[in-house]
């Protein structure tokens, strides 16, 4: 409706009162035009100059909007005055009905019901202390933010700085005006507002306005639940009508608070103008008829053209368009009218503000008038932000179009949309600094935080720690559960140690179960920051062992740590802390489940030697250079019955190695899978010997298995193949397992021993009685022999408690059906003890040492033919 409509429309209503007012008697008219007013509960915190109280009135640029309409329309208001988020409760639960000033997301058009004309088009913006000087976002890092809780500005502050994974302190405050106040006191460094009320605010308190603008959106008035829509439609007519002219209460209002009119009035000489428009246009056409004729022929040849140059645009793989001097769309092929999702005849002649938001516009603008104003070619990235919300990234050239004489005419564009390679792109840079599973930072990221603090404590003396965490049986929640459910364990364990840190402390995860926590700032007295990383890596300890459910599992984790302090490396180099922590790891989980371990230097010490050991015994192995020594066993009469194979090894660097130390790391680094398999090999070799000497064809060799190489895949295999090579009798050969090896995988352990035992080999539970099996385990094992460990052997004559031992093993092995072998047998005493006890084999010092191979058959040789020979004379 025109401004002249309006005015008529007014003007003739009130003619009609004046005569019924004059025919009919006033309380018929008052019964027949007055209706019952429309009660409505509108919930008011403070905005201004958007929305307030005065005088218990509503105010500001929302409330007198609805006083304006609520008098038309017959309504009685009644204000609630609430904070923010009372408000939206408030409206949630139904309590009051209207509440100004809502910007819509998802979330909210799902709790309430909105019109569809915004009242507002603002934005947020940041504003800071002088002290705080803040020219981008990444100045916000460590910095404390105030933030209107529960608002749209503090969603997305929140998700936009981790992005940039910025540590900020936030500062939840239930208004506006308390944020500016903790800037002013010196409570937060920057807060967050819109623009309306921020500049006001900030003019007043002397606070700078930054140059982070960010959200722009639409605002509204948001209803209950379930309100009459006719009411929202009734503020969304008085708004489509208020808002196409200045000449109204809108804009009255939106002068009055002293902000511009959202939408732009027709300026008045248009209607002066009309006339002599209306004369020129008469003219025109008969110009235009007069001229027709002899134009239709061009004209046709015109058409052909631009079909042609049509078609050719719309084929190739961009978006093209022109602009004229008054950034008005002239042309635009279909691939940029798919992809905004309009008709060409929606966007000729029509601005940018009818396809992207106010941001982006103001951006294209400015870019546009480079173009036609300075004759520049611009081209760059632009991210630009639909009507219907959606973020578009593109690579855009802008040219300008000139005529023969060289003036502009417009503006020719063309744009390519890279918005899934920005994508991509952006994925890769955060892979390159974040680990993709919990979001921690990963190895390059953690060095680069970690070389920042140890510079920050080279700096200031403040002690700092780094502790390598490390889950404790996690491969058996893969192995049983799936990965699914570890992959859920590792994200539960980085929620909860992060739950742990300060702000100035940084988690990170290298890789399967491997963490590092960095903590800065614990004291400058050593001793105090050692405890206070001993309370910290305790608390990991405990937060990390709760309990938890998993895909209908319930579980419960320990983490084994390793703490080392920023003055035990090197702070030249980084990584030496972290080779420290690992150290300290290994000790811990060496100790015990759940354990904490400070690293110290003799650590390295050792980590150096079993490196040395390693690189020796891979020589050796390669070499050939180890040697095998043989252990006699005997019966009662001092009869060999068999021997044990020893490996011994002598390095020309190292010298003479003993097995406790170079087995161990044999283990570790899985070098005991080839050395095993020579061991076993050479002991077969022996065998094969000893079956072609009638002297020799009946005694058992006893090898020791390590638990890692009974475990490996092959292992089975490969006894079966030795016993075939070497033509032997299996029973001949005996396998020494420890008691340790029975704790883990039982039920598998169980079926191996039993597959070998079908190939006649039997087994011998080596150091019995130091172990953790069970009378339930060694009743289902395919066992041969029990070996009674020497140390109950050494002080079998003067400690009771061994003398009882022995008893007990003799007397188990007994009623099992189990032959009972005792070592460590050094004295004559001893042997008799035993033998009185009842034991019937026997292995030690005082049977005889140990010796080479050749040594050890050439002396048994001739032990027995001088045997065979007395006793034939």
């Amino acid at each position: 409706m025109s401004i002249f409509a309006e005015r008529n429309y007014t003007a003739c209503g009130k003619a009609v009162l004046f005569v019924l007012g004059i025919s009919l008697p006033w309380p018929f008219i008052a019964t027949v035009f007055a209706e019952p007013a429309t009660s409505l509960r509108v919930g008011v915190y403070t905005n201004p100059p958007k929305i307030q109280l005065d005088n218990k009135q509503l105010s500001g640029i929302f409330g007198e909007l609805l006083r304006e309409i609520a008098t038309r329309e017959n309504w009685a208001l009644e204000p609630v005055a609430c904070s923010w988020n009372t408000c939206l409760t408030l409206l949630e639960e139904g309590h009051i009905d209207l509440m100004p000033d809502v910007a819509k997301t998802q979330a909210r058009e799902q709790d309430f019901s909105f019109h569809q004309t915004p009242v507002l088009r603002s934005w947020s913006q940041l504003y800071s202390s002088s002290k705080a000087r803040v020219s981008s976002l990444l100045d916000l890092d460590r910095l404390r933010i105030a933030v209107l809780d529960g608002s749209v500005q503090q969603e997305y502050l929140g998700d936009l700085v981790a992005g940039f994974g910025l540590d900020v302190a936030w500062l939840p405050t239930v208004s506006f005006e308390d944020g500016f106040t903790a800037v002013e006191n010196g409570h937060a460094d920057v807060v967050a507002a819109n623009y309306l009320f921020g500049d006001r605010r900030a003019s007043d308190l002397g606070l700078s306005v930054t140059p982070i603008m960010f959200q722009p959106s639409r605002l509204y008035f948001a209803g209950r639940p379930n309100l009459d829509p006719q009411i929202l439609a009734t503020i969304d007519r008085y708004l489509d009508r208020w808002m196409a002219t200045s000449a109204s209460p809108y804009g009255d209002i939106m002068r009055r608070w002293g902000v511009h009119a959202q939408q732009a009035t027709v300026p008045m000489w248009v209607y002066w103008a009309a006339p002599v428009a209306l004369g020129i246009l008469v003219l025109a056409l008969g110009f235009a008829i007069f001229q027709h004729r002899r134009t239709a022929r061009a004209t046709s040849i015109l058409n052909l053209s631009e079909q042609r140059f049509d078609t050719i645009l719309n084929g190739i793989d961009a978006y093209v368009y022109t602009k004229d001097t008054h950034f008005r769309y002239q042309y635009l092929n279909e691939r940029l009218c798919e992809l905004l999702g309009v008709s060409k005849e929606d966007v000729l002649g029509q601005t940018d503000e009818v396809l992207f938001d106010e941001n982006s516009c103001r951006r294209m603008r400015a870019h546009d008038a480079r173009v036609l104003e300075r004759g520049e070619r611009v081209s760059g990235e632009e991210v630009n932000t639909t009507r219907l919300g959606a973020k578009r990234t593109f690579m855009s050239i802008k040219i300008p179009l000139r005529d023969a004489e060289g003036n502009i005419y417009g503006i020719c564009g063309v744009s390519t949309d890279i918005t899934e390679q920005q994508r991509i792109r952006e994925q890769l840079d955060y892979a390159q600094y974040y680990d993709g599973l919990t979001g921690l930072a990963n190895r390059k990221m953690l060095l680069d935080r970690l070389d920042h603090a140890v510079a920050g404590y080279s700096r200031t003396g403040f002690e700092g720690a780094v502790l390598a965490l490390d889950l404790n049986d996690f491969t058996m929640v893969n192995d049983t559960l799936g990965h699914g459910v570890g992959d859920d364990l590792l994200k539960l364990v980085a929620m909860r140690a992060s739950s742990c840190l300060s702000e100035s402390d940084s988690a990170a995860r290298l890789g399967a179960d491997d963490f590092v926590i960095i903590l800065e700032n614990l004291s400058d007295d050593r001793e105090a920051a050692v405890m206070h990383a001993r309370y910290r890596a305790e608390e990991l300890l405990e937060a990390i062992s709760l309990p938890c459910e998993l895909d209908g599992n319930t579980l419960s984790t320990s983490v084994s740590i390793g703490v080392t302090l920023f003055s035990d490396g090197d702070p030249e180099q980084v990584s030496s802390l972290l080779r420290n922590a690992d150290l300290a790891l290994v000790e811990a989980k060496r100790q015990d489940t759940g354990a904490v371990r400070f690293f110290d230097p003799t650590m390295q010490d050792h980590v150096t030697r079993r490196m040395d050991i390693e690189a020796a015994l891979r020589r050796a192995l390669g070499m050939n250079s180890l040697e095998l020594y043989l252990q006699p066993q005997v019966n009662a009469q001092c009869e060999v019955v068999g021997g044990e194979i020893l490996l011994r090894w002598n390095d020309p660097v190292l010298g003479v190695m003993s097995p406790d130390e170079f087995i161990p790391v044999a283990e570790s680094t899985g070098l005991i899978i080839p050395l095993g398999s020579w061991v076993l090999r050479e002991a077969c070799k022996i065998l094969q010997e000893w079956q072609a000497s009638p002297l020799l064809a009946n005694l058992s060799l006893a090898v020791n298995i390590s638990p890692r190489q009974f475990r490996h895949a092959e292992f089975v295999q490969h006894v079966e193949q030795c016993i075939s090579e070497f033509d032997l009798r299996g029973e001949l050969i005996e396998l020494e397992i420890t008691e340790g090896m029975l704790i883990d995988d039982f039920s598998n352990i169980v079926v191996r021993m039993e597959e070998l035992q079908a190939m006649g080999v039997r087994f011998s539970l080596d150091d019995f009685g130091t172990g953790y099996a069970s009378l339930s385990y060694l009743k289902r094992l395919s066992l041969f022999q029990l070996k009674i460990d020497q140390s109950f052997t050494r002080d079998l004559l003067t400690d009771p408690n061994d003398e009882a031992i022995v008893t007990a093993t003799l007397s188990l092995g007994s009623s099992l059906g189990l032959e009972v072998i005792a070592e460590g047998v050094e004295t004559s005493a001893q042997m008799q003890r035993l033998t009185e006890m009842g034991c019937q084999k026997f292995q030690g010092y005082y049977i005889g040492r140990p010796q080479p191979v050749e040594e050890w058959q050439s002396r048994l040789r001739d032990s027995l033919s001088l045997k065979q020979d007395q006793e034939v004379s």
